[in-house]
């Protein structure tokens, strides 16, 4: 007898269908699992054992074949555990092998029978759903999965013995509720930074249209604060990009307790992480930081301090919203939907340009350490700012600083003016920073006199296609936040004050 049982293995955030196939003969004693398993998956022959012994079922002396079909396709993960042990059980007829039928197994054994946490449920289920069946989870993951719909049959048992139970009817499991973690409410405010007034306007602006930003300044001029305080002036996930950004984090194993929030990604990386962290990558291509940021922020802190060939792999992703992983057996792609934030300092020593200080190296110093920063990547952001330092007086004055819930306000206004507009027109992206160029040029069209400036500086500034089009984003989201149908000239003027380097950014490569 041949039992069969349902399951997936994940490539990138989707679920592909695999199906378990145990087959018990006569034979030497002894368990082989087929099917290209990795690791892990080989590694399930021996909790398998373990777990079935405490559950007290014992294993006849019998040759156990298990088959994970399509056998071409490679299978990696502890998921494969459950759903091999089900497979077991239901062809020795421990359990009824017609009541697996409807569900899809996802789950990893404990040696006391127990059934652990796994990533990927959510992405599992949703899988599952789209097949027309059911999931069976551990029970630390039901409420991740539950979120996948509400018709869909979910039974998260907490070990083997009590699914046995459930399906001989002496127990009832009762279906998972989705839960959402509740987000902190002290979140840093913008009121809390004294000065800075025109990063603050930039900071706004760039949560108002999505853009890309570049912070510059010398050490303690408040950059990482600001960037710190841009969580709390962006507005909360939709309901559809709650569930891209949770699959994500589901299959990099990072919802804590099945809970999902529905708070924007804010990810750190420090400057040391390898390319493979930050764009994704490993043995299991694995989502990198540019994907677990997906619909949210990533910031670069030290931005030139990064290796140049890891800030030069996120060019892609900015570009086109996902990160491609090509290796030579497989191709993985993962959302990466991003606004990227960085900071960096002046020059090495950090100083260059503020009075009374000189650098040892002279002007080599800044321009140096400016052209670890590539022009290409340079191109695609948006806003670029200087940070001066602050002075004693702005610390001293006792002058009220705008909180960031009305900035929030204001940002949440200009986000539902782009949404409604992109809506209207049939696209998707929701921001003026994701617009196509086809459209940007219609929705951004400005009047005369704005239209004359921009060919102006154009022409002095060496705009590239794409900076000319950044511009007009960036002019666009300025109109939304000021309530106007049409993009003015004042508009235009601020959208390209930001796209200038700024007196201590010089030209890089």
């Amino acid at each position: 007898m041949v039992a069969r049982i349902s399951t997936v293995a994940f490539q990138g955030i989707e679920g592909v269908p695999v199906e378990v196939q145990v087959m018990v003969a006569p034979g030497k004693f002894v368990t082989q699992i087929v099917g290209l398993p990795d690791k892990a998956v080989a590694e399930s022959r021996e909790r398998v054992h373990a777990a079935l012994h405490a559950s007290g079922l014992a294993l006849p002396a019998k040759r156990v074949t298990v088959n994970l079909a399509p056998a071409d396709l490679p299978k990696e993960g502890s998921h494969f555990d459950l759903p091999i042990a089900l497979g077991l059980m239901a062809a020795l007829g421990a359990i009824p092998a017609d009541a697996l039928a409807d569900y899809v197994v996802i789950g990893e054994l404990n040696l006391d029978g127990t059934i652990a946490p796994v990533a990927g449920a959510l992405p599992a289920a949703i899988g599952a759903n789209a097949l027309g069946k059911g999931l069976i989870c551990p029970a630390e993951s039901g409420p991740e999965a539950a979120w996948a719909g509400a018709g869909l049959d979910i039974l998260a048992p907490r070990s083997l013995i009590a699914l046995a139970n459930h399906f001989r009817g002496t127990q009832v499991l009762s279906r998972p509720e989705p839960s959402i973690r509740a987000n902190a409410a002290n979140l840093p405010d913008l009121a809390d930074i004294k000065g800075q007034e025109s990063a603050k306007r930039a900071l706004e602006v760039a949560a108002a249209g999505g853009h890309n930003l570049l912070m510059v300044g010398p050490p303690g001029s408040g950059k990482s604060m600001l960037a710190a305080r841009l969580p709390s002036i962006l507005p909360p996930l939709s309901a559809a990009e709650l569930l891209e950004v949770s699959m994500i984090h589901s299959i990099a194993g990072q919802l804590a307790g099945g809970k999902l929030s529905d708070r924007r990604p804010f990810r750190t990386p420090h400057h040391s992480a390898t390319m493979a962290a930050l764009v994704g990558g490993g043995l299991r291509a694995r989502p990198g930081e540019a994907s677990l940021s997906h619909h949210g922020v990533l910031f670069l802190d030290e931005f030139p301090e990064f290796s140049p060939q890891s800030l030069d792999a996120l060019r892609q992703p900015l570009e086109t919203g996902e990160c491609i992983i090509a290796r030579a057996n497989h191709r993985v792609s993962y959302p990466a939907n991003i606004q990227l934030v960085a900071a960096m300092n002046p020059c090495r020593c950090g100083m260059a340009g503020e009075p009374g200080h000189s650098c040892a190296r002279g002007p080599r110093c800044a321009s140096d350490y400016q052209a670890r920063i590539s022009g290409p990547l340079m191109d695609r952001i948006d806003i670029r700012i200087d940070v001066p330092a602050v002075s004693a007086i702005d610390l001293i004055r006792p002058a009220p600083s705008e909180a960031s819930a009305d900035i929030a306000r204001r940002v949440a206004r200009a986000r539902e003016i782009q949404r409604d507009r992109y809506a209207s027109s049939g696209t998707a992206g929701g921001t003026n920073a994701r617009c196509s160029t086809a459209l940007i040029e219609t929705f951004a069209a400005p009047d005369p006199s704005g239209l004359q400036l921009l060919r102006d500086a154009a022409e002095k500034m060496k705009f590239s296609a794409r900076g000319y089009h950044r511009v007009l984003k960036v002019a666009r989201t300025l109109a939304d936040l000021d309530g106007k149908d049409s993009v003015g000239r004042i508009h235009l003027a601020e959208a390209i004050s930001y796209r200038m380097a700024g007196e201590r950014l010089t030209a890089v490569a």
